[in-house]
């Protein structure tokens, strides 16, 4: 790898047919830089496809490209390679904050424009020829790690303005992969935050990205998503038929059936393709960011991920309410305590929910009763900003909107000015319901469009964002930073009072390699309480709704599931007296540097990450029902330096099932040369420091 520079880049356009100059052949083709990955787009018989190839063996074959509209015929048949351009570019650039600090952007381009019908002059034969003959440009760039590919539509006569209601653009697989999918056809609430299934591609019929695939030989992992999604529907895919290979691009609509409406010029997000031999190899995923533009924030010292503490999980367990009485959480005095706890244990932040007024009643379907600048009486919103400033803290403002678009976006710069005003730059926001305002689709271009301008107004007024119920992560992180996290997908919450007693043990080992290789997510970890003995009715039965791990593997889902704002999840009185509090205390949220160690999709992961700014690493392993023993080199470490790991593993006899709680902790030398032995208990896990000796 080329020694970190302050920053370079090598664009070389290489080449540039005109059809009026010189004939254009019926394929073009654009190579990743290393070689090994192909894309093939042509032309046959009127149609534009494109196929990839890895090392020679075909991966995706001949695939469709296209779109169906409302108001003109469709873009799918009767094309001609009239332009091609090439590019090649190479450029090292550096995160605020991430997973890791240094990321390359290196990478070849072809573009490919098509235009309808058979004459260079831009008209067609036949009767059609009354119509200006429409074209599109379709972009791809070939990275070592996958691809991308999209589609531009310039200003032209035929095509002003438009109204997209299928995208036809197909991934027909040469195997039959297996898949780790979260269905797309249920209710909006559940539909990122669902349990995974497995099986093959073939079988497969409305299914959310990021989708992961192992190939049937498991020689290649691959996963398709989609980057840069800005002002169009969030994609998911359907299966053609049964017993295909073949999935589809499946737009979300807005309440009158269109997925999409746009006028020229415009582009749609990139469909990626991400490619690794060993699935390993996939995680950091890094695609998704290099297909977005740069940072539209000049100066990003203001954005610090940090680890937070919040006003939330007493709610799920019963202990508070988020509307008022006599179990209001967000009180004065209690937000206090909170604020205390976490400058006492070095938190950045306190979340606090239900504060504001709006929460009475049914709140979900009385979306347009919150106010985001109004508290309740028994909440002091500008004394305890104050106070937490004073003690080195910030309160995290709480924004749940049930879907009321109209009703936040009115009062939304007026609350961010407030919060601005009171020295607050952190909210979480909130999306509870199916559909949002005008019957639109939670994932539909309307609502893409907001959740842009709640990003830009927040820039605007210094604020970072964690989103709850949200779109999924596609890469804007890059160009707008303070959109630090969300959630998308089924969380810690669901282990307090699921029906089907919570999360399996296996979850979080294939989170990490499905939604986490989209970004960050908010899992909120750090539940030590894992019996719920505080809830309503005391100690819970092992088949109701609880916490399916062991306390190490909580402490080792904060080097796992990556996210730069960290949740100690629990209780503040369920920390107290307990020695593994000392890890989330330690523990980093912001990486140099990020190695995955081993793993395998639904068994194991072993991570291991680099603080930014420091020496030390952290490294956490866990795995699913299974016992198992994890034999680690370290020689990720710098060789000659003496460091000493601080260990915390499952103790004697833990098991997620009946016996949850021991932790066992202790400390050793280590060196690069050192191989670590990690034994891991039954839905266990085991979470390591590991730091320069003195």
């Amino acid at each position: 790898m080329p020694r970190p520079r302050r920053r370079f880049a090598l664009c070389l356009a290489l080449l540039s047919l005109s059809a009026a100059a010189l004939p254009l052949p019926g394929q073009v083709r654009v190579a990743s830089p290393d070689g090994r990955t192909q894309v093939t787009v042509a032309v046959a018989e009127g149609r534009l496809t494109y196929a990839v190839t890895r090392d020679g063996r075909p991966l995706v074959l001949p695939s469709r490209l296209g779109f169906r509209f409302a108001d003109q015929p469709p873009i799918d048949s009767g094309w001609a390679i009239r332009d091609t351009a090439r590019l090649s570019h190479d450029e090292w650039w550096t995160q605020p904050w991430g997973e890791v600090a240094r990321v390359r952007e290196q990478y070849n381009e072809l573009a490919v424009t098509v235009e309808e019908g058979g004459q260079a002059d831009g008209r067609t034969d036949g009767p059609s020829n009354r119509r200006t003959a429409r074209r599109f440009t379709l972009r791809l760039r070939a990275f070592d790690d996958g691809i991308g590919f999209r589609y531009e539509l310039p200003a032209q006569p035929g095509l002003e303005s438009f109204a997209i209601t299928e995208e036809l653009t197909q991934f027909t697989f040469a195997d039959n992969p297996r898949a780790w999918f979260i269905p797309s056809d249920r209710p909006r609430m559940d539909r990122s935050e669902m349990l995974y299934s497995a099986g093959p591609l073939s079988l497969l019929r409305e299914v959310q990205t990021p989708l992961t695939l192992e190939s049937t030989d498991r020689r290649t992992y691959l996963v398709l998503h989609e980057a840069d999604l800005a002002d169009y529907a969030r994609m998911n895919l359907k299966g053609g038929c049964i017993e295909c290979r073949t999935l589809q691009a499946d737009l979300a609509r807005m309440g009158d059936g269109i997925a999409v409406r746009g006028r020229t010029p415009f582009v749609t997000p990139w469909r990626t393709l991400q490619i690794a031999d060993r699935v390993t190899d996939l995680a950091p995923s890094l695609l998704g960011l290099k297909l977005n533009p740069p940072s539209a924030i000049a100066n990003t010292d203001w954005i610090t991920p940090m680890k937070y503490i919040g006003i939330w999980w007493g709610m799920h367990i019963n202990t508070m309410t988020w509307g008022s009485g006599p179990k209001h959480g967000a009180t004065t005095a209690n937000t206090r305590r909170y604020i205390d706890f976490a400058a006492a244990n070095g938190f950045g932040g306190v979340l606090v929910e239900g504060w504001n007024t709006g929460w009475d009643g049914d709140w979900i379907k009385n979306r347009n009763a919150f106010s985001f600048t109004t508290p309740y009486p028994d909440y002091d919103l500008p004394g305890l900003a104050a106070y937490a400033k004073a003690k080195g803290v910030k309160l995290i403002v709480h924004n749940e909107t049930s879907g009321g678009i109209r009703n936040y976006e009115r009062q939304m710069d007026s609350a961010f000015a407030l919060y601005q005003s009171l020295g607050l730059d952190a909210i979480k926001t909130g999306y509870v319901t199916d559909t949002v305002d005008g019957g639109h689709d939670h994932w539909s271009q309307y609502a893409v469009r907001h959740h842009r301008r709640v990003i830009e107004a927040a820039a605007r007024h210094g604020i970072m964002v964690d989103v709850h119920e949200p779109l999924h992560d596609t890469g804007e992180r890059r160009t707008w930073p303070n959109m630090m996290t969300r959630e998308g997908a089924r969380g810690q919450e669901y282990n307090a009072w699921s029906g089907d007693g919570g999360n399996l043990p296996e979850h979080e080992t294939i989170l990490f390699f499905t939604r986490l290789l989209a970004g960050p997510m908010d899992f909120t970890p750090g539940i030590f309480d894992l019996l719920i003995e505080r809830g309503p009715g005391g100690p819970r039965r092992p088949e109701d709704a609880r916490i399916r791990t062991t306390l190490a593997k909580q402490l080792a889902l904060y080097v796992v599931l990556y996210s730069p704002m960290q949740m100690a999840a629990d209780l503040p009185e369920n920390y107290e007296g307990q020695p593994a509090f000392q890890f989330i205390r330690d523990v980093a949220v912001d990486w140099d540097t990020t190695r995955v160690l081993d793993g395998r999709i639904g068994d194991y992961v072993a991570v291991a990450r680099r603080e930014r700014g420091g020496q030390s690493w952290f490294l956490g392993a866990i795995t699913d029902e299974e016992g198992r023993t994890l034999d680690l080199p370290l020689n990720f470490l710098t060789p000659g330096r003496r460091y000493v790991a601080e260990i915390y593993a499952d103790g004697p006899k833990a098991h997620w099932l009946d016996n949850p709680l021991p932790v066992t902790i202790t400390s050793r030398p280590v060196t690069s040369a050192t191989r670590l032995r990690m034994v891991l208990a039954p839905g266990g896990g085991q979470a390591i420091r590991i730091r320069p000796a003195r």
